[in-house]
């Protein structure tokens, strides 16, 4: 049995436990059992698999959106973390490379005139968006003209959309299939306006656990655990990154 070096353990479990943080906010990660509460999804199966290699029990600590997620940084309220990479965020986060990529697009009425990604980013156009998600990040740097108008989740924002009646709302593709299913009269539109890069991350300054970190998750993509994880939990959609 391979032993874990101290620094390792230090950086990832300085408490004796890990500690992951699990975002029940973006479905394709990331379930939660009904019958348990407890976290299901290949989120949750690389935290325990990430545990058992350590030799450490985990402790999930479980938030509805990534924003919060995010904001607890600053409590020190997690040692490992599961988030899109994004600039903001790797000011204070070390990042592996991702281990699913996943479409940011987005959802329309039926009779929108709206029909392709570059027909968003015009005056007038007001687009719902879960604060601090990933893709409320990039479309802050990215659009020019269109509102983004901020809900407090993901899902508030789909409400938001409807009840506002706004000309878009942008969000995963998958919750964005799986809400349209639910509403008459939506669309969601053909490709993507942005690429979303899942990865684990820890705070800056555990060096040793993050460079951990970034060899397990190329070792989880290689050995088909993350493609694994992905069909159990019925997101046969989402996309396995590409070996860093």
């Amino acid at each position: 049995m391979t032993t874990t070096p101290t620094d390792v353990l230090r950086d990832l479990a300085p408490n004796g436990t890990l500690r992951a943080a699990i975002n029940f906010g973006n479905t394709v990660l990331a379930q939660q059992d009904p019958a348990t509460g407890e976290p299901r999804g290949i989120s949750a199966d690389l935290a325990r698999e990430l545990a058992r290699r350590l030799g450490v029990d985990i402790e999930f600590v479980t938030f509805d959106t990534a924003g919060k997620v995010f904001d607890a940084l600053s409590s020190n309220a997690w040692d490992i973390a599961f988030l899109a990479i994004d600039p903001v965020r790797a000011a204070g986060i070390s990042f592996t490379a991702p281990y699913v990529i996943i479409e940011g697009t987005y959802l329309v009425p039926d009779q929108s005139a709206l029909k392709t990604i570059a027909d968003f980013d015009h005056e007038g156009i007001r687009i719902a968006v879960g604060k601090g998600a990933a893709y409320d990040l990039y479309l802050t740097r990215a659009l020019k003209k269109a509102q983004l108008v901020r809900a407090a989740s993901s899902a508030a924002a789909l409400e938001l959309f409807v009840a506002d009646k706004l000309e878009a709302a942008a969000g995963v593709r998958q919750p964005l299939v799986q809400f349209a299913k639910t509403r008459p009269g939506l669309r969601v539109i053909d490709g993507r306006f942005t690429a979303i890069e899942q990865a684990m991350g820890t705070p800056k300054g555990r060096e040793a656990g993050a460079a951990y970190l970034r060899s397990f998750v190329e070792e989880m993509k290689a050995s088909g655990f993350v493609a694994n994880g992905l069909s159990r939990s019925g997101q046969n959609e989402a996309t396995v990154a590409p070996a860093a």
